[in-house]
């Protein structure tokens, strides 16, 4: 029997009150013969909970977790699996509607024996709005899409609405990191996240957003350089 087709790959009507696609295609090349296996065996195992039948329990997710994180847009998965194997105590949750990176994470999932990680295979935005108040203690964005034209610019991720709702989530004194290797989308979110109460920018010095932070782990896709900009880290606290 064929593997089942992922959710992200199902044809499914947009609302016509849904927020604009923050993200590219879903879809570049098969997935590999094992991949597309594990997305039988082990997505339904560490699959979120659908984000559109109800709030989502943190603490249901992985009771014995002392902490919880997300990573919004994990691409292939390592730096999701990088974190979630020097994090052992915390649960890591991962939102990617790639179709080939999701695949990919679930191989470093299974290859770590990683107990610690749970998987949506979309958009984040809807994780995030089914969150609880103050139930993440640090949130990770990690070079997303830049939609740098002009005219695609309101299809960027970061909008002051979804800010707020990441401060939302954000539990006092969590952590939320923006990533970018694009100059404009760096001065775009950091001007949406410093018009968000509650949110306070951790930079004292040019270094301190020219520097990676000593936990940041290189993705292949940094490694590639496709931006106009070395990386931008931008990390802020919540109040």
């Amino acid at each position: 029997m064929p593997a089942s087709r992922p959710r992200s790959e199902q044809s499914v009507p947009r609302s016509p009150d849904a927020p604009l696609r923050s993200f590219g295609r879903i879809k570049s090349r098969a997935v590999k013969p094992r991949q597309a296996a594990l997305f039988d065996t082990l997505m339904p195992l560490i699959r979120l909970p659908d984000p559109s039948a109800g709030p989502i329990d943190v603490a249901d997710l992985m009771p014995e977790a002392t902490e919880a994180w997300l990573e919004i847009g994990f691409g292939g998965g390592e730096h999701l699996a990088a974190q979630a194997a020097a994090h052992p105590h915390a649960l890591m949750i991962g939102c990617e509607p790639f179709i080939n990176g999701v695949a990919s994470a679930l191989r470093h999932v299974e290859e770590g024996d990683l107990k610690n990680v749970r998987l949506h295979d979309d958009d984040a935005r809807a994780v995030v709005e089914a969150l609880p108040d103050a139930s993440l203690d640090r949130v990770m964005i990690l070079f997303p899409d830049p939609w740098h034209k002009a005219r695609h610019n309101k299809r960027r991720l970061i909008q002051p609405a979804f800010a707020h709702e990441l401060a939302r989530v954000l539990k006092p004194g969590g952590r939320l990191r923006f990533v970018t290797d694009w100059k404009d989308y760096a001065g775009w979110a950091l001007e949406r996240f410093l018009a968000t109460p509650g949110l306070t920018w951790r930079a004292d010095a040019a270094a301190d957003w020219r520097d990676a932070p000593a936990d940041h782990v290189v993705t292949r896709y940094e490694e590639k350089r496709l931006g106009d900009t070395d990386p931008i880290f931008l990390e802020f606290e919540k109040a």
